[in-house]
């Protein structure tokens, strides 16, 4: 390929993507597109979905064991966390034991509400993850005069999935789930609503319908994309042959209907751990 060494385009940079089902692979996609030279392994911990209702110590334990295993198994150039429950609460523990770069999902607080005109601002996320400390502590250092509401959800994510795998989702089930982000207060209403669940961004087509107002919807997977060419390097900007493959902790295979659904993001070489 014209503009890489020989030596480079035989060895582009294997990258795992890890998600606690397939919320990642908004992620994925963006990833991908902005780095369609490297190679992707990308893992779905669904033997241990939700990640919402596990207890913390176990989750960690999980993540940290599961991590190793890929990281001896695959020696990954770039590891990226694709769900903000694992990264607000496991990267310390991955960055303190691992080498080599991790990036992590965070709430898009900081460039929410700088963006926000009315400074009405919603968070909507996993009740884990809009329940933890590092969020809060995002909202008091970056909210830059906003009012925040943080609204968990623990249904979402499932409905997601749910609607990956070809089965019917309600549009009554999706508008309980968003409606405490619209808030209006002295004139003014939420013009802003951060995904901070990876899962969220697949549902947004209904999210949109379902808004009383439109607003914003705020997917991180554009700026971890630009961090992961930050990370990477411009070269694997361009085409150069890589391989793309999906792995599930369950050892389950997909369904016919969820495996034409991952086709459309470009995944192939379907497996399952056992």
């Amino acid at each position: 390929m014209a503009g890489l060494p020989d030596q480079v385009v035989a060895n582009p940079p294997q990258v795992i993507i890890f998600d606690s089902g397939l919320g990642g692979l908004t992620v994925y996609r963006e990833v991908a597109r902005a780095l369609p030279g490297a190679r992707y392994l990308y893992v779905a911990d669904d033997a241990f979905f939700p990640y919402n209702e596990r207890e913390e110590a176990a989750l960690i334990a999980n993540v940290v064991e599961l991590m190793g295993s890929l990281i001896a198994d695959y020696a990954p150039d770039l590891v990226i966390i694709a769900c903000n429950t694992a990264s607000t609460l496991v990267l310390p523990q991955l960055r303190a034991r691992f080498e080599g770069p991790f990036i992590g999902t965070v709430p898009a607080i900081k460039p929410a509400c700088a963006a926000s005109a009315s400074k009405l601002v919603s968070v909507l996320g996993t009740q884990a993850t809009v329940a933890r400390e590092y969020t809060r502590a995002l909202i008091r250092d970056f909210a830059n005069g906003a009012d925040v509401t943080l609204v968990g959800s623990g249904a979402l994510a499932p409905l997601a999935e749910a609607k990956l795998r070809g089965e019917d989702v309600e549009d009554a089930a999706i508008a309980r789930e968003v409606a405490p982000c619209f808030v209006e207060t002295a004139g003014r209403r939420t013009d802003t609503v951060v995904l901070a669940c990876t899962h969220y961004p697949l549902l947004l087509d209904e999210l949109s319908a379902l808004s009383p107002w439109p607003v914003a919807f705020i997917d991180p997977a554009p700026a971890i994309a630009r961090r992961a060419v930050e990370l990477v390097g411009p070269a694997w900007c361009a085409p150069a042959g890589g391989t793309n493959e999906i792995l599930f902790t369950s050892g389950r295979p997909p369904s016919l209907p969820l495996s034409a659904a991952l086709g459309t993001f470009g995944l192939g070489g379907i497996r399952a751990a056992v």
